[in-house]
């Protein structure tokens, strides 16, 4: 087995535009888990809204990365083994950002989600990742209110406006956060230190295995941390340009690249 420690993304990489995984992909987790194996999806999902989906695909057992590496749960209990996320000024510095600019926004805390308008982008959001949000339209008053721990400050926006967003909260808020794309219309500001590429160190780190014996493969930035770290770098056919670059290119999410890549982690050549 070429690596023996393979890392997912979800959204994007796994579960195609319907909802639904493909039925190669499937099978190709379980050959590569019982060839010993250990397949690991990395997500920015909240974990209940990873959770149910893992065990409709057979995994029960195991751990799962969400909120984009600052959380670390057992997939069996759902409780948490890592846990991270913002100081209280921090979240409010990036809650106040997006505020400023008048977007969309949801604020994370443990497993629920708090959106400051109710619109169709929520309901969209909703939809995709099966769970409700609470509506508080005052977010930043929210947190100064009850000084809840947050572990994740989004933006929805339109696919126009989502890069330009990006480059003025990176400009504005500096380098103690990490802001990444993680869809056509998301953008997410995680504390610095809580990427996907962390999750892998401590992933890594966890299981003893070496860097260069472990994959993972992405579409989006918020991908790039981890295959900039993996041995193994894969990047679905409908990945942003940067991953393509950097990474040995599969077919799509849709044409089961997962499944490809999964292939070539075993031994097997595509």
């Amino acid at each position: 087995m070429r690596y023996s420690l393979f890392l997912c993304d979800f959204d994007g990489t796994l579960v195609r535009a319907d909802g639904t995984v493909s039925e190669r992909n499937v099978r190709a987790i379980d050959r590569y888990r019982s060839a010993g194996g250990i397949f690991v999806v990395v997500t920015g999902r909240m974990p209940s809204a990873i959770l149910p989906r893992l065990r409709e695909l057979g995994i029960g057992e195991g751990l799962v990365v969400a909120y984009q590496g600052a959380v670390v749960c057992d997939v069996a209990t759902g409780k948490p083994v890592k846990s991270d996320g913002f100081s209280h000024e921090d979240a409010l510095r990036a809650v106040r950002f997006f505020e400023g600019e008048g977007v969309h926004t949801h604020v994370y805390s443990g497993d629920r989600f708090y959106s400051d308008r109710d619109d169709e982008l929520l309901a969209r959001y909703e939809r995709i990742c099966g769970v409700k949000g609470e509506v508080v339209p005052d977010l930043s008053g929210l947190l100064e209110r009850t000084k809840m721990p947050v572990v994740k400050v989004l933006a929805m926006v339109e696919p126009s406006v989502r890069e330009g967003l990006r480059e003025r909260a990176e400009a504005a808020l500096g380098k103690k956060f990490f802001v990444a794309c993680s869809s056509s219309f998301l953008v997410e500001i995680m504390p610095r230190g809580q990427s996907k590429g962390d999750a892998l160190d401590y992933l890594a780190r966890r299981f003893g295995i070496p860097g260069e014996r472990v994959a993972a493969i992405g579409d989006h930035g918020n991908d790039l941390p981890m295959l900039l770290r993996a041995g193994g770098k894969f990047a679905v056919g409908n990945a942003e340009p940067e991953l393509k670059a950097c990474a040995r290119v599969v077919a799509s999410c849709e044409e089961d690249g997962v499944a490809e890549a999964l292939e070539y982690a075993m031994g097997d050549e595509i």
